[in-house]
């Protein structure tokens, strides 16, 4: 394998959002870039993971297989069950029926890590190189990041999952959380991807940050039916859309504490008194 890409794109956690990921396609274009990679989720938690689907493969692009991958598959392998009192199961069920056979093949089809052609010296993951559930975030101990390094024998290590692009430089190599193109949850709503530069002194890397037309996206949320089938899903969804924070899992916890079903009766409640993470400077 030569070594003859020295500008990669790897972008990733688009969760079916079509606005935000063509937004970066069109800056990727503009940039320029030897190699666009897609580091996993491409599908779940938005209304088009099937259009997403559609796109990275009409494309050709390489792509790895994010947790969403594997919770839409494992869903339309399951039965269907009584999940009309839990939202969250109602509408992991409504975007698992959006797949068609063709974007389950191609999801089901794709790796947990990769090497980028033409970039031996470059892996791709969701996560980390030991779980595609696992992320890197600012509250990622530097020991940790370390161990998480040292799993590979790759000197840059790309991954996601966290939806808060970091870059650390470590002795040896480089750690890059790319962010995230369709729900960033670092305050920025703008998308996120990373775009990586190989120079005499090795590898650099630049995470980008795109506007694109949130207003377009919460539409096709009631366009596609999302909003009004999804219930408490997709209402922490246009919130995520709206403040580039994380609500949904806050929402499951807090659920969960109380013992209540996560449904949209109590996302009023929750959204009272709820504080949003801050993004850690």
């Amino acid at each position: 394998m030569g070594t003859d890409v020295s500008r990669i794109a790897v972008l990733a956690d688009v969760h079916g959002n079509v606005p935000a990921l063509e937004a970066v396609l069109d800056d990727i274009a503009r940039t320029g870039a030897d190699r666009v990679v897609v580091g996993g989720d491409l599908v779940g938690r938005g209304p088009e993971g099937r259009a997403v689907v559609e796109r990275i493969r009409s494309l050709g692009l390489l792509s790895v297989r994010g947790n969403h991958e594997d919770l839409l598959l494992a869903t339309r392998d399951t039965p269907r069950g009584k999940d009309a009192d839990d939202d969250i199961a109602r509408c992991t069920r409504w975007m698992a029926d959006d797949l068609d056979d063709a974007a389950a093949a191609f999801a089901a089809a794709l790796p947990p890590a990769l090497v980028v052609p033409g970039a031996p010296d470059v892996r791709i993951v969701h996560g980390s190189p030991r779980s595609n559930r696992e992320g890197i975030g600012p509250w990622t101990s530097a020991e940790r990041v370390r161990e998480l390094f040292d799993d590979v024998p790759e000197p840059v290590l790309c991954c996601a999952h966290t939806h808060r692009p970091l870059v650390h430089r470590l002795a040896g190599g480089l750690v890059v959380n790319v962010g995230s193109v369709g729900l960033p949850f670092d305050g920025d709503p703008r998308a996120a991807y990373a775009l990586l530069v190989r120079d005499r002194d090795g590898w650099h890397s630049e995470v980008r940050r795109v506007p694109y037309d949130r207003d377009r996206v919460l539409a096709r949320y009631r366009t596609t039916g999302f909003l009004d089938e999804c219930g408490a899903m997709a209402a922490m969804a246009a919130r995520e859309i709206e403040t580039a924070r994380s609500h949904l899992v806050p929402f499951e916890a807090w659920c969960r504490e109380r013992g209540l079903p996560p449904v949209h009766r109590l996302v009023a409640d929750f959204l009272e008194g709820f504080v949003p993470e801050q993004p850690v400077a």
